[in-house]
């Protein structure tokens, strides 16, 4: 993400002093106002800017941990020689109060388990904390063994050692012996370890750097206090060293910003209900899973229904995404993180790949770092097309489809490797079309193939690439209970194929 270009007068490409520009984005570009930043330094503002991220962040979570979140971000911004104890402090503080206050499918995971193995004596949420105290031990330890032995399996390929101590956890509950109490240990200590396999390999990564921040901080950006989710927003330590703003005056614009991304996640979520409220609960256009359900049950939705639910349950999911990532991003630039927009315009998408490097930019980054490099540098090297292409393929097509799966890591409790895997194919269909769909995108632009730039190109483009992503999402909508002949054969009749 480089910054713009300036224009001849000083003013970058699109900033509220640029030629050009509209009085919407100018009274919007509050982050560009001096008179803003400096009032942003005063206690007043700091105060303001807490009160309204507190409010904007608790359309998401609970107040007390809206509170803590904010108020953690705020402490580690202001008070940058503490920067590292108050990352620490909140992320941990928040892991282990989630666990106590708040309904999370770890527990619901932890309780099926002892609910089949008939396990009463324990509590999901003592099991839980135990075993995130663990993961927290665990991971000192292995950062500290990756300083001591930089050559060793864990340190060169941290990312395939911790999938496979996910496989080893999850062989040993299928053992005989391994069946009441040692399975529920098993289970317990297999989803709560899951998040952080995709945390803990940028930590490693970053042990064997020459700056490579020191261990507390590593350990505060594993699920960060911003982020509990299974994503890495914000990647690691060595992405953040990069961001961190300094001075009081990068610190005011980088929080001033972030108002303005909590406060735009709020208003996606405002559109997201209003959507639902007019098309769901008004024009009764039912969801793809319905219309699914109606279509095998021999009574379809007209076509136009069909589209529609297919059309509002893809911009549904974008808005989600959306939604989410402004939350997250935002609330890492009140630490004072300049980090980039995790969604960002994606109706201007023109190609397959500039639509996924705009729609989840730090699900992109984590497989490029973790799937697409390690595979460009060790194949095909002299046929750089090739290359390219199944790179890519491996990072959107295998990457995607291992992360999915880890994230959906309870179906194997519930249904068992076969049935998780069979229910799973659909969207092991729709990782290898989008991966195909994004590497030849790949290949075509280094090969210097550009859409038009003409207002019918860019129709085009729009057309092409948003008629490809509404079609393959029946295939990657978040519902495992139909197969993938079934959705087939729904999409076929959209097209009047029955």
């Amino acid at each position: 993400m480089n910054a713009p270009a300036s224009t001849a007068d000083g003013a970058a490409p699109g900033s509220a002093e640029a030629p050009g520009v509209s009085p919407w984005r100018r009274f919007l570009a509050i982050d560009e106002r001096e008179n803003f930043i400096a009032w942003a330094q005063t206690l007043t503002g700091r105060l303001l800017i807490c009160l309204t991220a507190i409010t904007a962040v608790a359309s998401y979570f609970p107040w007390w941990e809206s509170a803590l979140v904010v108020s953690a971000a705020m402490a580690a911004a202001l008070a940058p020689t503490f920067r590292n104890p108050i990352l620490f402090t909140a992320t941990w503080l928040a892991a282990f109060l989630e666990m106590g206050l708040a309904e999370n499918r770890i527990l619901k995971d932890i309780a099926v388990v002892m609910q089949q193995e008939h396990v009463t004596t324990l509590s999901p949420i003592l099991l839980a904390a135990a075993f995130l105290l663990l993961v927290m031990i665990a991971a000192w330890g292995s950062l500290a063994m990756v300083r001591r032995r930089p050559k060793s399996f864990l340190a060169r390929r941290p990312l395939v050692a911790l999938l496979a101590l996910e496989v080893l956890l999850f062989s040993l509950t299928t053992i005989d012996a391994m069946q009441g109490l040692p399975r529920v240990l098993l289970w317990s200590m297999l989803v709560v370890l899951t998040p952080y396999v995709w945390f803990l390999p940028y930590a490693i990564v970053d042990q064997r750097a020459r700056d490579a921040s020191p261990p507390l901080l590593q350990l505060a950006l594993l699920r960060p206090f911003w982020s509990p989710s299974y994503l890495p927003f914000g990647k690691g330590a060595a992405f953040l060293r990069k961001k961190l703003s300094k001075t009081p005056r990068e610190v005011a614009i980088t929080q001033l910003k972030a108002v303005k991304l909590l406060l735009w996640s709020n208003a996606l979520l405002a559109l997201k209900t209003a959507m639902a409220w007019l098309f769901e609960g008004q024009m009764r256009i039912p969801s793809v899973e319905a219309a699914l359900d109606a279509f095998l049950g021999s009574q379809p939705y007209p076509i136009a229904f069909g589209w529609s639910a297919l059309i509002l349950a893809t911009a549904n999911y974008a808005l989600k995404i959306a939604m989410w990532a402004g939350l997250f991003i935002g609330i890492a630039r009140l630490a004072a993180y300049r980090l980039p927009r995790g969604c960002w315009r994606l109706l201007e998408s023109r190609t397959l790949m500039d639509y996924f490097n705009r729609f989840h930019y730090y699900f992109k980054e984590l497989l490029v770092d973790f799937f697409f490099v390690p595979t460009f540098f060790a194949v095909f090297r002299k046929h750089p097309r090739l290359r390219m292409f199944f790179a890519t393929f491996m990072a959107a097509g295998v990457g995607n489809a291992i992360w999915h799966f880890t994230w959906e890591i309870h179906l194997l409790a519930t249904m068992g490797l076969v049935g998780a895997v069979e229910t799973y194919s659909s969207y092991l269909f729709y990782c290898v079309v989008l991966a195909t769909g994004i590497g030849l995108s790949q290949v075509r632009a280094n090969m210097g193939i550009r859409p038009s730039p003409t207002f019918f190109g860019r129709c085009c483009s729009f057309l092409f690439v948003w008629s490809f992503v509404v079609c393959l999402h029946v295939f990657g909508d978040e519902s495992r209970k139909h197969t993938l002949g079934e959705r087939f054969s729904f999409l076929a009749s959209l097209f009047g194929v029955s």
